[in-house]
């Protein structure tokens, strides 16, 4: 496609694309989550990858064999996201690379005329969720958040039961995560490994020299490029709570927590409670674990939705509903089941929310995680960092999103290196 796709809408680019519904796609970012993307869009029909892009020259590697194992077609590696934009068979880029790079890779594809599926956060800082949204409607791109719950049948189905009154109204949900990883020790600088590409992986962020705990996955916990746990996992089940409520932007946010577990490089929380309090009587906490797996719920991830007349238990595998002496009335279990805790996150899911992309690409569907929509949960998470870094509760502007605190503020947005400024 070239520039003049920018104003053709996702109704009209399908009807361009007429009987010959085929679609390309790149996937970018392969060590670990991409491999999940590359599977959900090759279990979709009619969809081609054409393009692998990482770097990462063991993980490009394996991608390819992979494609190429399932279809009998190798795609084309490319380390250079940059390059891989001005290829002119590409339809779809699904990014799943580190957090640093999810905004600006969003950005420069729509703006090269692709449709976005983005794996969440959507942003590194709240700065560039608000750039997300200014270039998707500049763009008139689809911009897909990889929160794949939304796509699950047995949680919209959730969902349209507490709208229609099934627990009276719902006013409280507690969503939490439990995991048991292990520490990262402290760092050493060391010779930049031969199959990495440090510069490109580093792309937008100021450069640092190269430590032996930075990749891959630990980049998560260090402040310059990941965003925490609250933004890797917790992501998930407050954008389900928040779903639930039917609430937007918060009024307030407190956070307590801290690095408990290990003593070590990591700079976020291994242990972290937020509270969302909103304007309509309404709260929202997420309790994370990271060092921790002890369940709740008899679950390691979940989202637990109280009303007047009775609750609600969601995960991504299933939906359960109780009275309100707290006896269970129904239960409903996905038919294929999805990863929750390891570094993956495979599963069905994953292949209904890249479906629903393709198929608002060719008939106009809505999509179920736009990132207007997803937007508020992005900056949720955001809000809840902020707080905890400053050990005090935020006030949040509920109609623009800003903080109302000079401190906090000052993290909104970062610094880029020279040259890679959005």
């Amino acid at each position: 496609m070239g520039s003049a796709a920018l104003s053709f809408s996702a109704k009209s680019y399908a009807k361009i694309m007429g009987a010959n519904d085929r679609i390309n796609l790149a996937i970018t970012g392969v060590n670990g989550r991409g491999m999940a993307l590359l599977k959900s869009t090759l279990a979709n029909q009619n969809t081609v990858i054409r393009y692998i892009c990482d770097v990462d020259s063991r993980a490009m590697s394996n991608a390819i064999n992979e494609v190429n194992k399932l279809t009998g077609t190798a795609p084309q590696g490319i380390k250079d996201y940059r390059r891989l934009l001005e290829k002119t068979d590409l339809d779809v880029v699904a990014i799943a690379s580190p957090d640093h790079w999810h905004a600006p890779m969003g950005i420069m594809a729509m703006k090269a005329g692709r449709h976005v599926y983005l794996e969440k956060p959507a942003a590194q800082n709240a700065a560039e969720v608000k750039k997300l949204i200014e270039v998707q409607m500049e763009t008139g791109r689809l911009l897909q958040i990889g929160t794949q719950q939304r796509s699950a049948p047995t949680s919209q189905l959730a969902i349209q039961e507490i709208r229609s009154g099934i627990i009276g109204i719902p006013y409280f949900a507690k969503a939490w995560y439990s995991n048991k990883r292990t520490g990262i020790g402290s760092g050493k600088v060391v010779e930049i490994p031969d199959w990495l590409d440090w510069d490109l992986w580093q792309g937008p962020a100021p450069r640092k020299m190269y430590k032996d705990n930075f990749v891959h996955y630990n980049w998560h916990w260090f402040k310059h490029w990941g965003t925490g746990e609250v933004h890797n996992n917790g992501t998930h089940e407050i954008d389900i709570a928040r779903w639930a409520l039917g609430v937007d932007l918060p009024k307030k946010v407190s956070s307590s927590g801290g690095r408990f577990h290990f003593k070590d490089d990591w700079e976020f929380y291994d242990t972290q409670v937020v509270n969302y309090e909103y304007e309509d009587s309404k709260l929202i906490t997420w309790e994370g674990k990271s060092c921790n797996n002890f369940t709740t719920n008899e679950r390691d991830r979940g989202t637990l939705i109280h009303g007047t007349e009775g609750s609600v238990l969601l995960d991504r595998n299933g939906y359960i509903r109780y009275d309100l002496s707290g006896k269970k009335v129904f239960d409903i279990a996905e038919k294929s089941p999805s990863a929750t805790t390891d570094l993956v996150g495979a599963g069905a899911l994953d292949v209904f929310h890249m479906k629903n992309l393709l198929d608002a690409i060719r008939i106009d569907t809505p999509l179920n995680a736009p990132i207007g929509n997803a937007s508020n949960t992005n900056l949720m998470c955001h809000y809840a960092n902020m707080a905890q870094d400053l050990n005090r509760p935020l006030e949040i502007n509920t109609e623009t999103g800003v903080v109302h605190d000079k401190e906090a503020m000052k993290s909104w947005q970062r610094d880029y290196e020279p040259g890679w400024d959005f």
